[in-house]
């Protein structure tokens, strides 16, 4: 009989140690990667007339290995005790409705509703089907990064936002007053020449809407700038926490390391753990020897 831990085991993000979840992760990974590029590929009219009955049969495995590999982690989630809920029918809907599972179960839902698309865009469910590529977070936790970097720094992050909204607006309003008379068509209402003022204040600048009188140049001028120090002060928040985020992480770590050590020597277990923290936080071998070389020397000069 399949154990449902071992199929759970295999399909999530593997370690060192585990051969067998290790190829299934670069197995899928792969098979997402060309997917992506047929999809791209797909939409190159000259390609597409070419190579259609091979993108069609691309499709159709992937769709099939991906729906499998969706029903196994749906059914193996009831093991899964770091999700929600103490049955397997409240783990498996805490999976199904959580971010992987709905993206899992996105990336093969165009593909189905292409059998009956007969009045449906087929470009827009081609389209859809780049949602693929937000499966690649089963093997990267960088999306999860970013996240939890910015809910540590959410009160510097929604200030930031703060005064973005407040320039927004101040810029929107009072470059209406001083266009509207002389470009109606195009500063027609304020929410119309938000647009001129997001363009603007992230530095895109277009160029399709732009002031011509002397006050709305100055108006202008003013929201780049403001723009500038705007997205120099989200970038600096969001490179900031990434860094707290990587130091407290090597904190952890070092705390881990002199806990083990308070005896002298690691023993096999401290030793598995120190592993899997280190392949949890993304620290490199290298950096992790040197962490634990520093460890040894501090407890000797203890002694």
């Amino acid at each position: 009989m399949i154990n449902q831990q071992r199929v759970m085991e295999i399909l999530n993000k593997g370690n060192n140690n585990d051969q067998w979840s290790l190829m299934c992760d670069r197995f899928l990974a792969t098979l997402i990667i060309i997917n992506l590029l047929g999809i791209c590929l797909e939409s190159v009219q000259s390609v597409r007339d070419q190579y259609d009955t091979q993108l069609m049969y691309l499709e159709i495995i992937s769709v099939s290995i991906f729906s499998l590999e969706y029903a196994l982690r749906l059914w193996s989630s009831a093991s899964n005790t770091e999700l929600k809920g103490s049955t397997a029918s409240q783990r498996r809907f805490s999976y199904a409705t959580s971010f992987t599972g709905l993206i899992d179960l996105i990336a093969i839902l165009p593909s189905i509703m292409g059998l009956f698309a007969n009045n449906l865009d087929l470009r827009w469910l081609r389209t859809l089907r780049l949602i693929r590529l937000l499966k690649l977070s089963h093997y990267s936790t960088a999306l999860e990064d970013l996240f939890s970097a910015v809910y540590q720094e959410r009160r510097s992050f929604f200030a930031a936002m703060y005064i973005m909204a407040i320039a927004l607006f101040m810029a929107s309003a009072l470059m209406y007053l001083a266009e509207n008379a002389a470009q109606p068509e195009k500063f027609s209402s304020i929410p119309q020449t938000m647009w001129w003022a997001v363009v603007t204040l992230t530095t895109v600048g277009y160029g399709d809407v732009t002031p011509i009188t002397p006050l709305g140049q100055i108006i202008g001028a003013l929201t780049a700038i403001s723009g500038i120090c705007a997205a120099a002060l989200l970038t600096g928040i969001v490179a900031s926490a990434f860094a707290n985020q990587m130091a407290r992480r090597q904190a952890i770590f070092e705390a881990e390391v002199t806990t083990a050590l308070q005896d002298g020597e690691i023993s096999k277990d401290e030793a598995g753990t120190i592993e899997l923290l280190r392949n949890e936080f993304k620290i490199t071998e290298e950096h992790a020897l040197a962490i634990i070389q520093l460890a040894k020397e501090n407890y000797d000069l203890k002694k």
